[in-house]
Order: C-alpha cells, then sequence, then structure tokens
C-alpha cells in the first residue's frame, strides 16, 4: 500500500508495520484473489508481458501474474512498505511511494492496483499517471472496496450484535475509514474516471459473497478494528463495543457479505 508523504495528508490506516497487518493481507487474500485471478485471466494471454502491481502487500497476485508472464515477461511489485513481500518469488519488488514518486519505469502491458487507490486522496491524479503509463493496447486493471451500501450483514446471533454490526458499518463510511483518507464513493465512479482519461473498452463488473464467524471476510472487521482502533473510537464507538465486535467476528452464527468489489478494467487505444 502506498501512502501520501505530505505531512498534511491523512494518514493510511493499515500500516505494514502493524503486527495485525499480516493476517489483514492473508483475510483479503482468501477473500478477493479468487476474482481478482478470474477477472485478470480476461485479458487474455500474459506470457511475456509487463505487468506492475502496485500496492502489493503480500505478493500474492504479484506471484500469479508472475507465473503467467513466463520467464519472458516482468512483473514488477511495488509497495511503500515491502516487508511482506517475498524476494524469491519470480518478481521484482520495489520500496514506491506511487503518490510522491513517479509511476516506474515502463510502458507497462497490464497494471493491477487493488484497495489501494480508494486510500489516496490524490487517486484522480494517481489514475491519470497510470493511464499514461500503459504501452498502446495496455490495461489498467483497478479494484476497490464501494462501502456506501449498507445491508452487509445476512445473519447475526441476537438483535444487540445486528446492531453492533450496523454501527460499525455506519462507522467505517461516516468517520473511521474517511479521516484517514479514503473516499467510500469512490469505487462507483472509476469506470467514469477511466473514460475520462481516454481510456476505452471499459469494463466494471461487481463481486461479494457471504463470509460466516471465523472466515476470512468476518475476521477482517477484526483486522480493521485492531489496526485502526483509535480511529473507530475517535469516531464514537466504545472500548465496549470494539470488544464485543472483535468477540462477534469469531461466532459462527454471524454472516456478513463483504463489501462490494467494482473490478474495472480500461485499454490504453493502440496496440
Amino acid at each position: 500500500m502506498a501512502a501520501s508523504t505530505d505531512p498534511e495528508a491523512p494518514s493510511y490506516a493499515f500500516d505494514n508495520n502493524d503486527p495485525e497487518a499480516a493476517h489483514r493481507h492473508d483475510y483479503l487474500a482468501t477473500m478477493l484473489d479468487g476474482p481478482t485471478a478470474s477477472r485478470l485471466a480476461e485479458l487474455g494471454d500474459l506470457t511475456g508481458r509487463r505487468c506492475l502491481e502496485l500496492g502489493a502487500g503480500a505478493g500474492s497476485i504479484a506471484r500469479w501474474l508472475a507465473d503467467r508472464a513466463g520467464p519472458t515477461g516482468r512483473v514488477l511489485a511495488t509497495d511503500v512498505n515491502t516487508r511482506y513481500l517475498p524476494l524469491d518469488a519470480g518478481f521484482d519488488v520495489l520500496r514506491h511511494d506511487i503518490v510522491s514518486e513517479p509511476v516506474p519505469d515502463g510502458p507497462w502491458d497490464v497494471i493491477h492496483a487493488r484497495l489501494l487507490l480508494v486510500h489516496l486522496p490524490e487517486r484522480h491524479e494517481v489514475l491519470r499517471r497510470l493511464a499514461a503509463a500503459l504501452a498502446p493496447g495496455g490495461a489498467l486493471v483497478v479494484e476497490d472496496f464501494e462501502t456506501t451500501f449498507r445491508k452487509g450483514l445476512l445473519a447475526a446471533p441476537t438483535p444487540e450484535a445486528e446492531a453492533l454490526i450496523d454501527a460499525y458499518q455506519e462507522s467505517v463510511v461516516r468517520s473511521a475509514f474517511p479521516a484517514h483518507g479514503m473516499d467510500p464513493t469512490w469505487a462507483g465512479r472509476i469506470h467514469a474516471a477511466m473514460l475520462a482519461e481516454g481510456l476505452v473498452d471499459v469494463d466494471t463488473i461487481v463481486h461479494a459473497r457471504s463470509w460466516q464467524g471465523g472466515t476470512a471476510g468476518a475476521l477482517l472487521i477484526a483486522a480493521n478494528i485492531a489496526q485502526a482502533r483509535d480511529a473507530f473510537l475517535n469516531a464514537g464507538m466504545s472500548a465496549a463495543q470494539l470488544d464485543e465486535l472483535d468477540r462477534l467476528t469469531r461466532d459462527p452464527r454471524l454472516v456478513v457479505r463483504n463489501p462490494f468489489t467494482y473490478s474495472t478494467i480500461g485499454r490504453r487505444p493502440g496496440g
């Protein structure tokens, strides 16, 4: 994940130096790698292609791209904190801040960013630079959560648990995450932003699924609370509520829907 170096910019809530970060990467990979891989497979044969994976986290998608690009291709995985990126997984690793530094030298046949731009106040400028860094015919793939849709709770053990999940989701949308620079509405605007940058064949799919307590999609709530606890407290939730939420995410009677993930692909003309 790339975070702005501007001292006045909101700080990113999910620092890789946090001990909870490893769990968060695992949960997100479990939740999203399947849909992401299916989406990237729509780009066709990637053999020999030049691929840039931004905000690469623990590198699961960079590894997938490297397997498809093969020895004649190149995959570069970047993150502002690369501590979870392996150095022997068939792709290059670069410590890099996409906000304050130029896009790594391309041009690129594929640029992929998942759960990155949604956290960057400079998201429109970053998208503009990414579009310009594509090779003719190259594809920009941006995947982000859309959190403004409520009704993420599918089943709860008690009415009190239902109210607590509702309070958590309201806090995510209205204050806790926006205080750290996240725009809950961004995902639904990526399609138009790509068109505005002159990309063609722009296409968006939306996916989500249910997650029972004790599985990745529910445990992500616990990871969010652990890493952004102060933000939730500042948003008006109590320490007792957060502790109960943490316990609830392990209750198999709880079933939540992960936020809708908008996956948008746009191509640079030509090629």
